[in-house]
């Protein structure tokens, strides 16, 4: 076998375009235009390159413990690239189930879980979901019906809450976590969170006040505040239960920006002259009117980097990185994974613009891992798992 025909079955194995290895391998522009002509055997490969090939894994790293070394089963609904499971599964959670419609993060939940999600969740039959012990979801912000405010459980039709909102009625689940952005609070002038807390409360959960945590207080340097919403079933609770504690955190001295920096990165991740002009021009506007818009550049020393979004890819606005005698950069889709909590074998296997937008979308494991943690220690308590 050439090695053009060794490199091509690696990436077909994997099932992902020749832009999204070359971007997933971390090579140049240059490189990645060359990449036919290696699988071609027109162009000799560089060694170096051959070796990055031959090493990448093409074995989901990171699958469900087994049934018998699983300590409870748990669905990923609205999955993207697998950020709630992570943080639950390190505690032994089992996927039985997982829902997310994105063709890209499909790619990326596959390479890495070595499972397919099922796509829009809206069209799956419940009764074809397993039994599972804890329901998991990072569900989309939206507007309940005014007029049906009110009507308890039957206002959320309409919804994709409303989704999750049958599948706890139908299945049941001992306790749930679900994850949102911290604008929920105030989304409708209060009434989303509101009607959410009283359809979970309606369907006999024991739901404490839901809590808003910062991925910097849990060890990683981002500013990232998301909303975490959690429900214990109240069948499985003694009358007498205790008060769930949410996690808190601590900022801890050690964390920097510095510390999920790679040493070497290529230039075509430092910003064009245009687009550096654009910026500079355009935090001055909001300047003179008075607001504090703008792009924001750190550097190794800064304690954390604003809230990563998965705009992130169109001009890396919210977290340039400072370079000396030229241009500030953007994160590298690897620094992003780092910024979330992502272990180092967790593999990305699409283009760069996609994989900013995967990042920015995903939760910080870091704090998934805490709550689970907590979650599970109330649940043991009353022997409940």
């Amino acid at each position: 076998m050439t090695q053009g025909q060794e490199i091509t079955n690696i990436r077909k194995a994997l099932d992902i375009t020749r832009k999204e290895f070359s971007d997933a391998l971390g090579l140049s522009i240059e490189q990645e235009k060359t990449m036919k002509l290696w699988e071609s055997d027109k162009e000799a490969i560089p060694p170096i390159v051959y070796n990055k090939i031959l090493t990448f894994p093409t074995k989901a790293p990171l699958i469900s413990p087994t049934k018998s070394e699983c300590r409870f089963t748990q669905i990923d609904l609205f999955a993207g690239i697998g950020g709630i499971r992570q943080g639950f599964q390190k505690h032994g959670g089992r996927t039985v189930f997982s829902s997310e419609w994105d063709k890209f993060a499909q790619k990326t939940y596959r390479i890495n879980y070595g499972e397919t999600p099922v796509g829009d969740i809206t069209q799956v039959d419940i009764n074809t979901i397993p039994e599972h012990d804890i329901l998991l979801a990072g569900f989309p912000c939206q507007p309940f019906s005014q007029a049906g405010l009110k009507k308890g459980f039957d206002d959320a039709r309409g919804t994709l809450f409303f989704n999750i909102a049958e599948i706890l009625k139908t299945k049941r689940p001992k306790a749930f976590m679900l994850e949102n952005v911290k604008q929920l609070r105030g989304h409708d002038k209060g009434n989303t969170l509101t009607t959410i807390l009283s359809i979970l409360d309606e369907l006999n959960y024991y739901v404490p006040a839901p809590e808003v945590l910062n991925a910097y207080h849990f060890g990683v340097p981002q500013n990232r505040e998301r909303i975490i919403i959690v429900g214990f079933n109240k069948d499985y609770l003694p009358n007498n239960y205790a008060s769930y504690q949410y996690p808190t955190g601590k900022i801890s001295d050690s964390i920097s920006v510095g510390k999920i920096l790679d040493e070497s990165v290529d230039i075509r991740f430092t910003i064009s002259d245009k687009l550096y002009q654009g910026h500079l021009e355009r935090k001055k506007l909001h300047k003179q009117k008075g607001n504090g818009f703008g792009f924001c550049v750190f550097n190794s020393s800064s304690k954390y980097t604003n809230t990563i979004s998965a705009r992130y890819y169109k001009d890396g606005s919210e977290a340039l990185i400072e370079q000396h005698n030229t241009n500030p950069r953007m994160l590298t889709p690897r620094e992003c994974a780092r910024l979330q909590g992502f272990p180092e074998e967790f593999i990305i296997p699409v283009s760069n613009a996609q994989a900013y937008k995967q990042f920015g979308n995903s939760v910080c494991i870091n704090v998934i891992d805490a709550v689970a943690k907590s979650m599970i220690d109330y649940l043991e308590q009353y022997n409940v798992l």
